[in-house]
């Protein structure tokens, strides 16, 4: 049974349902129905994500549940079963459990952030909002013991080198030689200069549960409220991080939409904020670890069965983070 095609049904989803929408990404579908979004996990494993099992799809999904209401509160509904009943598919019913989908509130497309910016109809207030609610967010994580480990010298290290590594088959597609050793070359140096700093960053209780992927792409502006969602459930290597890791996925988003504006005032309302003197120093670098996160999971999405058509828009759009983090590491 092809769960996508059933999951496009009406049917699945009950009575109130006229028509079904999707969305994809690298690791899930999202199905649109007008009042709900159905997120489900797809079985894949990319080493530092693995859904391969049902059993590990319900636990993401529970947790996704929990982590994600930290920001969200009631968007995030429940973490459901979809079960077998006949020859289709139901949602939250009984029966022999297929799958499991993370249920969300719906909310219209042009409230998403990163339409908006395309839209133009992103401004400094906005901004100055996201930058505080980011700011008491961190300031209420919780810190301390294995979270600690995120912003050890050791772990930082390890997810560069995992950057290299797992770009090495893009070089020549959407990164070149050049850029790639550039970048590699000025993160081994600011690591190698910088010790006494990350260490300080430990000691002053700036490593938190974070969100790990707050990017436009993640926040709905709804009339005054503001929504960051879809956080790092997956793997606490990517959410236990310096708090300038977590917002340092906005400033590249920005700056693709070339919008320095706003991300330069971004930046300057979450350090006033957070009383957090050591920002400066440490964005440009932040920055380009983000840019090339990015450019490295858009690159993933260039698999053998994607059309033409989106090859060459993953290509230029991967190409475009890799050049950002270029300029960032420049900076330091």
């Amino acid at each position: 049974m092809d769960i996508v095609e059933e999951m496009m049904k009406p049917k699945t989803y009950g009575e109130g349902v006229s028509s079904v929408r999707k969305e994809e990404t690298h690791t899930s579908w999202v199905f649109l129905t007008g009042k709900h979004a159905y997120k489900v996990k797809k079985p894949v494993d990319f080493g530092f994500l693995d859904f391969t099992t049902l059993e590990k799809r319900k636990y993401f999904c529970e947790q996704e549940i929990i982590l994600n209401r930290r920001l969200c509160g009631p968007m995030y509904k429940a973490a459901i079963p979809i079960v077998q009943v006949g020859d289709g598919l139901k949602v939250d019913g009984s029966g022999q459990v297929i799958e499991y989908a993370v249920k969300m509130t719906e909310f219209p497309q042009n409230a998403l952030m990163s339409n908006m910016l395309k839209e133009r109809t992103v401004d400094k207030s906005q901004i100055e909002d996201i930058a505080h609610i980011v700011a008491d967010f961190h300031s209420k994580a919780e810190t301390g013991g294995e979270i600690n480990e995120g912003g050890s010298l050791a772990t930082i290290r390890f997810n560069w080198d995992e950057n290299f590594d797992q770009t090495k088959k893009y070089i020549g597609i959407t990164i070149n030689q050049r850029e790639h050793d550039f970048i590699r070359r000025k993160v081994g140096e600011f690591l190698s200069v910088n010790v006494p700093l990350f260490e300080s960053r430990v000691r002053d209780g700036r490593i938190r549960d974070c969100h790990g992927d707050i990017r436009p792409n993640n926040i709905f502006i709804h009339g005054r409220k503001i929504y960051i969602f879809d956080c790092i459930e997956f793997n606490t290597r990517f959410r236990y991080s310096d708090v300038v890791a977590d917002i340092a996925f906005m400033c590249p988003d920005l700056d693709y939409y070339h919008k320095t504006d706003l991300s330069e005032h971004f930046a300057g309302e979450y350090i006033s904020r957070s009383l957090d003197s050591k920002i400066p120093h440490l964005l440009p670098f932040y920055n380009s670890y983000r840019a090339f996160v990015i450019g490295k999971v858009t690159s993933f999405r260039l698999g053998p069965n994607v059309s033409s058509w989106d090859r060459d828009l993953f290509t230029d759009k991967a190409g475009r983070y890799f050049d950002l983090a270029f300029d960032y590491a420049a900076q330091l």
